[in-house]
């Protein structure tokens, strides 16, 4: 989950009591009116995401981090059986408006043990999820858990070029090298709603040595054209471009152990 634009606002020094950090129940119901059917993610993420999975027809499907259950909607209007776990309260709320009181929804964090049996789904999607993270390893290794042998996880992150150019034309390259895996806190607001944010850069060999150490094979890694029927909604600096870097899509394959010979 990710608002249209990062909001870069750092808390000043002296700020007043530790602030609730990545606290979506406080302003779910902003934040997916804003993201609906934005730029960034109606018609860039999500359809990246959607075309990375494919034919979903009769596959089982664990979206984690599914938020309010746009892409969940997609995916089980694609003929795909859905399961869907968040962190926030209020965000599941919101899915369970979207998807009926029939949904598979649970409240569970990426990172801890998930309630789902070894070997349960064909795909799990993990959308604007993982930079979240300081340490992808339990995470990826639970959702390697849950996936069949030879499933895939289809994952979209922060692109970290993009990460660093951000850090860098705010000045503060220094603080946040591109090789290191750094901590930043940023200040969303949304129609109004504020909330506090902290994220995770890792530069791309980071990522990739935590995928195959989890025991992935990475099969696709893309940096997608927008939405072509969305062109028109673009600014013109954007729209005159190809391709932007905001964020980087995964495909990974669970592939089974090996075994001694």
């Amino acid at each position: 989950m990710t608002p249209a634009d990062h909001q870069d606002h750092p808390l000043p020094a002296g700020a007043a009591g530790p602030p609730k950090l990545n606290d979506y129940d406080s302003f779910a119901e902003a934040y997916t009116a804003e993201n609906e059917d934005n730029l960034i993610n109606g018609h860039y993420q999500r359809p990246a995401m959607l075309a990375l999975a494919g034919d979903v027809a009769g596959r089982r499907i664990l979206d984690a981090g599914c938020g309010s259950g746009p892409l969940f909607a997609a995916l089980r209007d694609r003929g795909a059986q859905v399961s869907g776990f968040d962190a926030s309260g209020g965000m599941l709320e919101l899915a369970r408006r979207r998807l009926g009181d029939d949904a598979d929804l649970r409240v569970a964090d990426l990172g801890s043990p998930l309630p789902y049996p070894d070997d349960t789904f064909d795909d799990v999607v993990a959308a604007l999820v993982l930079h979240y993270l300081r340490d992808w390893g339990p995470a990826l290794a639970e959702l390697r858990r849950v996936l069949k042998p030879g499933g895939r996880l289809i994952a979209s992150v922060d692109h970290p070029f993009a990460i660093h150019l951000m850090h860098r034309q705010a000045g503060r390259e220094a603080q946040y090298p591109y090789f290191d895996t750094t901590n930043w806190v940023e200040e969303w607001t949304i129609r109004g709603h504020s909330a506090v944010m902290s994220l995770w850069h890792r530069p791309l060999h980071a990522m990739v040595e935590a995928f195959t150490s989890a025991g992935f094979r990475i099969s696709v890694i893309s940096e997608p054209e927008p939405d072509a029927a969305a062109r028109d909604l673009f600014p013109d600096t954007i729209a005159a471009k190809p391709r932007f870097l905001s964020f980087l899509f995964f495909v990974l394959r669970a592939d089974p152990p090996a075994t001694d010979h």
